[in-house]
């Protein structure tokens, strides 16, 4: 395997810098196989659904998580918070910038003087800080953030995001993620109750979205790629639903991943690097509602994994119909077996 191989032309242009209203009017790249691709919108997902189907969601909610501060020295300084510690609220994983100049126990202040991060030390995996935010209980890191952070958007996105909470799904729950699950950004209530109508089940599982979000495959043989651990609760429940449903339909990779893990590993929670990639064989996921991704990434070997080599002719077929792409972007339902 070469990181080549999951190299793709994405236009510039394609590349969504806000999102689509309402919801549901995103495109769907229907994928039929070897009769092609049907062109529809979110809101007809239910034209491809049956009854006993389930449609599986990862509820995490998005934080605030980005801060952007600055050093005692008058520095610009930024922190992205990636995972709370379960045991002490105030301690964090963080990607920090810039990295190599700040020191061990240094303070990091908002506009207003307040003293907002200590950087602590590096993490085992190398890239990331352990760092300690000004709050002790759980209730004034949320106040905190609230305050002072801003909604996490990936690079990519340079517009102002003016409605933070379109960085949301609509089902999102508990507070813990540094991205969100984009794949969900397009239902509505509405489209939930018509699946509901249908006789399909909408079940809940959560997988924190962290740094390997943020973190591009830079390794020649993407095998090598080291992937960071993510925490996953999938209930027991929600297996047996899915062992019993017609169809199990995942929504998006993060939801995928969950599924998949806690059906390899026999765990229904804890911590997964599971790298989905060429021979995998999936456990639970019939079918994959997902956003475009980006060249060269573990989330674009995952489609590889679940459709083989037509994901090409899927992603030149959406450039070519201009297609939105990636975060904000439109939607493929994907099919596995066919």
């Amino acid at each position: 395997m070469r990181i080549e191989d999951f190299d793709y032309h994405l236009p510039s242009e394609l590349i969504a810098q806000t999102p689509i209203e309402p919801r549901d009017s995103a495109r769907l790249l229907v994928d039929q196989g070897a009769n092609g691709t049907l062109h529809r919108q979110i809101k007809n997902l239910h034209e491809f659904c049956r009854p006993g189907d389930v449609i599986v969601v990862n509820d995490t909610k998005v934080m605030p998580a980005r801060l952007r501060l600055r050093r005692k020295s008058g520095g610009s300084a930024e922190v992205l918070l990636l995972e709370q510690n379960k045991t002490a609220p105030c301690l964090w994983e963080a990607l920090v910038r810039p990295a190599k100049r700040l020191k061990l126990g240094e303070t990091l202040f908002a506009n207003d003087n307040s003293e907002i991060v200590r950087i602590g030390a590096r993490t085992d995996a190398g890239d990331t800080f352990e760092v300690e935010l000004s709050g002790q209980t759980q209730s004034e890191i949320e106040e905190l953030l609230l305050r002072y952070g801003e909604m996490p958007l990936p690079p990519y996105i340079t517009e102002r995001l003016e409605q933070p909470d379109r960085y949301q799904t609509v089902y999102a729950n508990r507070p813990s993620s540094a991205a969100a699950p984009t794949a969900g950004l397009h239902f509505t209530p509405k489209l939930l109750d018509e699946l509901g109508q249908l006789g399909v089940k909408v079940l809940r599982v959560e997988l924190t979205v962290g740094l390997d979000t943020f973190a591009p495959v830079t390794a020649a043989n993407p095998l090598d790629h080291p992937m960071h651990s993510e925490h996953y609760r999938v209930s027991q429940d929600t297996l047996d639903e899915c062992k019993n449903a017609n169809r199990v339909i995942a929504v998006g990779t993060t939801a995928t991943r969950a599924l998949e893990s806690a059906a390899t590993s026999g765990l229904l929670t804890g911590r997964t690097k599971m790298f989905i990639s060429r021979g995998y064989e999936f456990k639970v996921v019939d079918m994959l509602l997902t956003n475009f991704h980006m060249p060269r990434t573990t989330l674009l070997m995952m489609i590889e994994a679940f459709v083989g080599p037509r994901w090409r002719e899927i992603y030149a077929t959406a450039i070519a119909e201009r297609y939105r792409m990636l975060s904000f972007g439109d939607a493929m339902l994907l099919d596995r077996h066919l």
